[in-house]
């Protein structure tokens, strides 16, 4: 059984406003075996799509390579909107060494309620997936069923929105479950309505131009 533990810390700072919440990194980030291209950083995976969204939507001319420049770029960015990162998965045991969701087993989840109170500035929630088994939202329902913390709905149209009142600071927080920046959920995008009509228009449109459409509203 592989031990896949979060590699990097909450990326968490007293101006942020926004949190990008996610689950893992691919095993190879917690084994230190990255592949040419990876950047040693949260999202960082080289088949990864956020940062290639964020990239195209701020101009960002960003480096994707192994170097300690390419993360100073990546922070520097996140600094200068006020964004954090606080994946909510600490660790998980996997049978077989991949990066699926459905993959991870005896999960141990971060305590973000107890990082919300301290960071009192973030007002939103950005979850890089939905609610599908094991995905971001999916286990901060968990976390807020177990800390007897209701989710409202504001929208059920993707992406999907809700509002929580923190347990101890009464703060109102708003979550967005944006499509996943992964091939694995180009399947789901294709079967959208929206991204069927946008195709239809032209040809050319394709999964990471939605995505690039969807997360612009919200980064």
């Amino acid at each position: 059984m592989f031990s896949h533990r979060h590699p990097y810390e909450p990326f968490l700072f007293e101006e942020a406003t926004k949190l990008i919440v996610g689950t893992l990194p691919p095993p190879r980030f917690t084994q230190g075996d990255l592949k040419e291209g990876d950047v040693h950083f949260s999202y960082g995976s080289r088949d990864g799509q956020l940062w290639p969204i964020l990239d195209r939507i701020f101009d960002l001319n960003l480096k994707f390579e192994t170097t300690e420049e390419a993360i100073l770029e990546r922070k520097g960015f996140l600094k200068s909107r006020n964004i954090g990162i606080c994946d909510i998965v600490a660790s998980a045991e996997r049978e077989k060494i991949d990066a699926s969701d459905l993959g991870m087993q005896n999960i141990q989840l971060r305590n973000v309620l107890g990082y919300l109170a301290r960071y009192r500035n973030v007002d939103t929630l950005l979850f890089t997936g939905g609610n599908s088994k094991n995905g971001p939202e999916y286990f901060f329902r968990k976390h807020l069923k177990k800390n007897k913390v209701a989710f409202e709905v504001v929208s059920n149209v993707v992406p999907r929105i809700h509002t929580f009142v923190h347990p101890k600071t009464g703060d109102n927080i708003q979550t967005v479950s944006l499509t996943a920046p992964s091939g694995a959920a180009n399947r789901a995008v294709g079967r959208l309505d929206f991204y069927k009509q946008m195709k239809a228009e032209n040809p050319e449109f394709n999964t990471l131009d939605f995505r690039v459409m969807q997360y612009q509203q919200y980064f």
